[in-house]
């Protein structure tokens, strides 16, 4: 009797450990309009669940899920589905117009966004997915008087597979690929550490390169330290100029404050003097006292001409109160004629007082 009362209570435990390893299905977003909703439970996998619902459509419908986001960005339109709802939420998005767009803006507050959960939608026309959209969780939404379907329990290696599959194909005859780029910043707005894998993938030299560039935007902008360590490897070892070139501006968007060092060191190092010039123009861009001695270094000791230009350059962008006495600085003192005038040029664009107070200095030798 014993015996049988344990594993009564052993098969109990399992059943509630398998339960509560469920995820909670996720209701559809909050606040919908100009839509029906059909909730459906997910069969089989994702993508032949929603390549299949895509062929049986025979008007243009939404498909749409949920996922764990990063948590650290709201991704919400401002152009409300109406005035009603603008003065509710704050903010909405019209996912039936193309020129609606994800956006985060920290000075205009948008109310009840869950910044730690993502919407993703999917847009079937023509029995083919033709559109991606990712928006925070609570963001209003305008489906224009399309049909929703709403799928539970969707996990995000599966989300991951499907958006994956949407990456490449879809370019034009200019190679856009408006699809594969949406499906990009998707993958990345993921809070699932397999994310990284995708993206690293996406990364690989057999890719496209604007596949590569997409991947390296996105692991500088949501992949955090992750993706700091990955672009930091890219722009040491990759054999396209291009790429590299694309890896320090991604590495100027990353929050990581080593970012800093990797750009430093690919401009004094890379082989590329194009590379080089670029790194410094985007150091000149995030300004601080390490940017400020890498681009000053750059300007005296780079053996070519154009880099130093390029770094006088970059040292116009830094704020006047450090950008200004640092050209000064070059202009009356750098060995080369060049980098001299090209110094000279941009204190005159500055407008500043302390240039023009230079300016006079010279012309009354």
């Amino acid at each position: 009797m014993r015996t049988r009362v344990a594993a009564v209570l052993a098969f109990v435990a399992a059943a509630a450990w398998e339960q509560s390893a469920r995820p909670a299905l996720a209701s559809p977003p909050p606040r919908l309009v100009h839509t029906t909703v059909e909730a459906k439970p997910l069969t089989g996998t994702l993508e032949s669940f929603a390549r299949a619902w895509a062929t049986a459509q025979s008007n243009p419908a939404w498909l749409g899920y949920e996922v764990p986001a990063t948590g650290h960005q709201s991704m919400c339109c401002f152009d409300s589905a109406d005035q009603t709802v603008r003065e509710e939420v704050g903010g909405g998005c019209r996912i039936e117009e193309h020129r609606s767009f994800s956006m985060r803006d920290d000075h205009e507050r948008l109310s009840s966004l869950d910044d730690e959960a993502a919407v993703v939608l999917l847009r079937a026309d023509q029995g083919h997915i033709g559109r991606v959209r990712v928006l925070s969780r609570g963001c209003a939404i305008d489906a224009g008087g399309r049909t929703l379907t709403w799928v539970d329990g969707v996990q995000p290696p599966e989300s991951l597979s499907l958006l994956a599959s949407l990456v490449g194909g879809g370019a034009d005859e200019d190679r856009h690929d408006s699809l594969g780029d949406a499906a990009m910043m998707a993958i990345a707005v993921h809070g699932a550490p397999e994310a990284d894998t995708v993206l690293e993938r996406f990364l690989a030299p057999a890719q496209a390169v604007r596949v590569r560039k997409q991947a390296a935007f996105w692991m500088g902008v949501l992949r955090g330290r992750r993706g700091y360590e990955v672009l930091s490897r890219l722009v040491r070892e990759d054999p396209s100029d291009d790429v590299r070139e694309h890896g320090v501006f991604a590495l100027s968007q990353s929050p990581v404050p080593e970012a800093v060092d990797a750009m430093i060191r690919v401009a004094r190092e890379d082989a590329s003097t194009h590379v080089r010039g670029q790194a410094l123009f985007w150091l000149g861009q995030k300004a601080g006292a390490r940017a400020v001695s890498a681009l000053s270094r750059a300007v005296e000791d780079d053996t070519d001409t154009e880099v130093k230009k390029k770094a006088v350059f970059a040292l116009s962008q830094l704020p006047r109160e450090e950008g200004v006495p640092l050209l000064i600085q070059v202009a009356k003192t750098n060995r080369n004629r060049e980098v001299r005038k090209q110094a000279m040029f941009w204190l005159g664009q500055s407008g500043d007082s302390r240039a023009l107070a230079f300016f006079e200095e010279v012309l009354a030798r």
